[in-house]
């Protein structure tokens, strides 16, 4: 599984192409390009005048995105860069005015196979959960150096786990003795402080859940994308996000309803979207996704 690709299903793609409509010559961000199946859709749709910019913290998704893209007529960029520097990036190449800034914020299938990122328990990796490698911080440094109640406050408030305190005091326990090096280390730790192994849910899925987001900083990051929309957006333009879990979803909601009642934003899902049957059915991995759109709003 080292370095290889896994086939990655867009989430949520024909409900995507239905609510959103591109002229030909349009501009799409892609804050999260991934493997290039949402810039593939889209593209179809713009010509030459159009123009794809696709972000991604992920070098290796990078790689794969531009072999996805490669043949789509309109201009495509693509840049190793996080889209908390969305505003910079646009700027960098000359572009005006974004017609559909889009965040897609799951995990790729490729990301949870790879063994250098750890962010799997399914098999025994270094625990790393890094997104872009370049960053210092990994898992194992926050949960081998972080003080018991530090560690405790991660994980209730990325992963919402009320026994977050029992979690972290089994985890400083046990790095006493020696190193949480790995995943299925981690898992068994939690597995153990909870008092059981295996459930609908596996134990250790919110532990991994805060430590990811802590590593790559995800909610931060969020919100500094959803700030710079508003400017960044041309009239009418499209913003769209995927979110997988409540705090990504709560976040997006307040900001779109903020933005709505700031008057610049007309939001157009009073409910998030979900993944029909038959796609949890082809894709498991959608049945948690959310999707919430707005545009924004006409000056006259």
């Amino acid at each position: 599984m080292n370095g290889s690709f896994v086939e990655h299903i867009p989430v949520l793609s024909t409900t995507l192409v239905e609510q959103i409509h591109l002229p030909r010559d349009g501009v799409m961000v892609d804050a999260t390009i991934g493997q290039g199946g949402h810039g593939y859709l889209f593209g179809k749709e713009l010509g030459p005048e159009g123009m794809i910019l696709g972000l991604d913290v992920d070098e290796k998704s990078i790689q794969r995105a531009q072999l996805v893209l490669k043949d789509l007529t309109c201009r495509v960029i693509l840049a190793h860069a996080n889209f908390a520097d969305v505003d910079r990036l646009v700027l960098k190449y000359g572009i005006e005015k974004v017609d559909f800034l889009l965040a897609d914020l799951g995990i790729s299938s490729s990301q949870l196979a790879d063994e250098e990122r750890g962010l799997s328990f399914q098999h025994d990796m270094p625990l790393d959960m890094r997104f872009d490698q370049s960053q210092k911080t990994t898992a194992a440094d926050i949960v081998n150096k972080t003080n018991e109640k530090a560690l405790a406050d991660v994980i209730y408030r990325f992963g919402e786990d009320r026994a977050s305190r029992r979690i972290a005091r089994f985890i400083v326990k046990y790095r006493r003795t020696k190193p949480i090096k790995t995943t299925v280390q981690l898992a068994d730790i939690v597995c153990r402080a909870l008092g059981r192994k295996r459930g609908r849910i596996h134990p250790a899925t919110r532990t991994f859940q805060a430590l990811r987001i802590a590593v790559n900083h995800e909610l931060e990051n969020l919100q500094a994308l959803l700030a710079k929309a508003p400017a960044l957006l041309a009239d009418g333009g499209y913003i769209a996000v995927i979110s997988f879990h409540s705090l990504e979803d709560r976040q997006v909601k307040n900001d779109l309803r903020q933005n709505a009642k700031s008057g610049f934003y007309e939001i157009l899902t009073k409910k998030p979207l979900t993944p029909s049957r038959e796609e949890v059915e082809a894709n498991p991995r959608a049945r948690s996704a959310k999707l919430r759109i707005a545009r924004k709003l006409i000056k006259n």
